[in-house]
């Protein structure tokens, strides 16, 4: 009998991290080198993120930086996790995605999340406010519209109508009962919280309907997998985002990911040490086969049927090592097939 590891697809969510001694430029060159990485190592699917005004994070633009990936890659699919549909009007989108899809024909995902800006300065500057995350669901229906050529409108997307572009909802609560209603693959994290994630993952199951776009439930669960040579070393993997995210807790912003060495020594208040060892607890971390025995734990208790794997660090080396210990671990075929 297979093990579910082996059954399941792998795939990369890279936010185009930017870190302390480096530029934005160099962290959207470095997303798409990692994307050729991850395409020959076998990984399924290549996901970038949409940010607006966050000082450690470059990828502001996901169909544009997409459409870099696409270019740079022969096989592995490519898409966004995801465009945040409440920023934007959804023809755009649809254009958007139609423009990649005819491009890269065949290659191309659509990511789509609720959220709207990290903070109120960003959420004015977008002509946005946190409300608009509850029109998500009238958001979606409108842009799956558009490629299906049922817009009250009479307006036509172009090159999108007529193109299949498969979609993905990205959520966490209310969102999962969308993904459901809609009848789309849902994208669920993150790996720490368990116990939130299986009454997403079960509510979604519970309610979903068939549709155009997929005839029965698709789980997708993403969050952080750090391997290594040891448990020490996967650990120092896991500092700089802990840090970073316990800094943007307690600052209101996220800085650019500092090496772990800089931070190991650190004197914090109580409440940013909280925050920063609640960052490094309940990730999937350790060895090839610490990693393998928790993956095979998730999946079980899941069921899904993919993992996104989300993992950022400063040091690229020690990531890439990452990647390709993890390759092993799922059993993934070198890129030289897809499977």
């Amino acid at each position: 009998m297979s093990s579910p590891i082996t059954s399941a697809r792998f795939s990369v969510l890279d936010r185009s991290r930017i870190r302390e001694g480096h530029t934005g430029p160099e962290a959207l060159r470095d997303t798409v080198r990692l994307a050729q990485e991850v395409e020959r190592l076998g990984y399924h699917r290549f996901w970038v993120a949409e940010h607006h005004g966050v000082p450690g994070v470059a990828g502001s633009a996901p169909t544009v930086l997409a459409a870099a990936v696409a270019g740079a890659t022969r096989t592995i699919r490519v898409g966004t996790g995801g465009v945040m549909l409440p920023n934007h009007r959804p023809l755009v989108v649809a254009e958007q995605f139609g423009v990649l899809e005819s491009l890269f024909p065949g290659r191309i995902d659509m990511g789509l999340g609720r959220s709207v800006g990290f903070t109120d300065g960003v959420r004015k500057a977008l002509g946005r406010d946190k409300g608009d995350a509850e029109d998500f669901a009238a958001q979606l229906d409108e842009l799956l519209g558009w490629f299906r050529g049922t817009s009250p409108t009479g307006v036509r997307a172009r090159p999108a109508e007529g193109l299949t572009v498969p979609p993905f909802v990205l959520a966490m609560g209310e969102g999962a009962a969308i993904a459901a209603r809609a009848g789309l693959p849902l994208v669920i994290g993150d790996l720490r919280d368990r116990d939130r994630m299986l009454r997403g993952i079960d509510h979604y199951r519970a309610r979903f309907r068939p549709s155009v776009w997929a005839s029965e439930p698709y789980v997708v669960v993403s969050g952080t997998v750090a391997v290594a040579a040891t448990p020490e070393e996967a650990r120092r993997l896991l500092v700089p985002e802990a840090w970073s995210m316990a800094h943007s807790r307690t600052h209101g912003t996220f800085p650019p990911l500092p090496p772990a060495e800089r931070v190991e020594p650190l004197a914090m208040t109580a409440r940013e040490r909280g925050l920063y060892e609640s960052g490094l607890a309940g990730q999937v971390a350790g060895t090839e086969e610490q990693v393998a025995h928790a993956l095979e734990s998730v999946l079980k208790e899941t069921g899904a049927q993919e993992v996104l794997v989300t993992t950022s660090t400063h040091d690229r080396e020690a990531l890439l090592d990452s990647y390709r210990r993890l390759a092993a671990v799922a059993g993934l075929d070198g890129g030289t097939t897809r499977r």
